[in-house]
């Protein structure tokens, strides 16, 4: 029998009703430190079904929107390789009428996703929640590596960057500071949010390495960034967003589950689910 998202009963994972679509990307082909990305989903899946289903915020319980997993993405022997097919996927899936999720993966997969998103979006903006900047227009002698995750995006979307607190100099040339939120400047504020919110188009793709949380609570990653950004600081921001914007899709990347560790993936899971939460909550009753 195949695997439910959060062992939900079957007819919440009906293809026919379901509205939310979960792809999975296992693809650690290019990241340079710790591997293991092509694990979390498994992980992720894992911890999902140990999660509670109501949200005590929104007062709901998402699952009922129907979540269906769909066939992974995997196999790739070259970065190249798991471009052209990932972008090709997520074009087909746009036709659908669902709302697309992706999991990593290493951040390199979003790369064909969003393109595929742009091309459908006009006027997208792509919200980076990342410690990594991500913007080397090729590295390691590839376009599709994990350090180039948005750079695309920067050239043909509304880019902005939180949590940042590691990046190249080469890629400040890349880089619009007016839309970049380090997180050493935002620890102590909150309004960064509304400003940040304030720049975005109407439609909003957001991608999440799970390195922009704090290495403290989120350890299990191919790069832990000390000095991160906070749960709540996190949910704060995705709050503004799903309830002022059009949250058109989103993926989160990056989780390379420890052996014997079970809070990173929690996380992960919890985040997910919280995201499609916002996205199908009656907006006008948050606060």
């Amino acid at each position: 029998m195949k695997r439910t998202f959060a062992g939900i009963e079957a007819q919440y994972a009906d293809p026919d009703i379901a509205k939310i679509v979960l792809q999975s990307i296992p693809y650690d082909g290019t990241s340079t430190w710790g591997k293991g990305a092509d694990q979390g989903f498994e992980a992720f899946l894992d911890a999902a079904e140990n999660m509670e289903l109501y949200d005590i915020e929104t007062d709901s319980e998402v699952y009922k929107q129907g979540i269906i997993i769909a066939d992974e993405l995997s196999g790739y022997t070259s970065p190249e390789e798991m471009y052209r097919s990932v972008y090709g996927k997520s074009k087909q899936l746009l036709q659908q009428d669902k709302f697309l999720t992706f999991f990593g993966g290493e951040h390199s997969v979003s790369i064909g996703v969003i393109k595929a998103f742009y091309e459908k979006y006009e006027h997208l903006t792509v919200l980076q929640i990342d410690a990594h900047a991500d913007l080397r227009p090729s590295y390691h002698g590839t376009p599709y590596n994990h350090a180039c995750a948005v750079y695309d995006a920067s050239r043909h979307c509304n880019l902005i960057q939180v949590g940042i607190r590691s990046m190249d100099v080469s890629e400040k040339q890349h880089m619009d500071m007016d839309r970049v939120y380090f997180a050493d400047a935002i620890r102590n504020d909150t309004a960064w949010i509304a400003a940040a919110v304030e720049k975005m188009t109407d439609q909003v793709y957001v991608t999440v390495d799970l390195d922009a949380f704090d290495s403290s609570i989120m350890p299990a990653t191919g790069t832990p960034e000390p000095g991160g950004l906070s749960w709540y600081t996190v949910i704060d921001l995705l709050r503004a967003v799903f309830k002022q914007k059009e949250v058109v899709g989103f993926d989160i990347v990056e989780l390379a589950p420890i052996p014997g560790m079970k809070a990173p993936q929690f996380l992960a899971a919890k985040l997910y689910y919280k995201m499609l939460s916002y996205k199908y909550h009656n907006q006008n009753s948050l606060t």
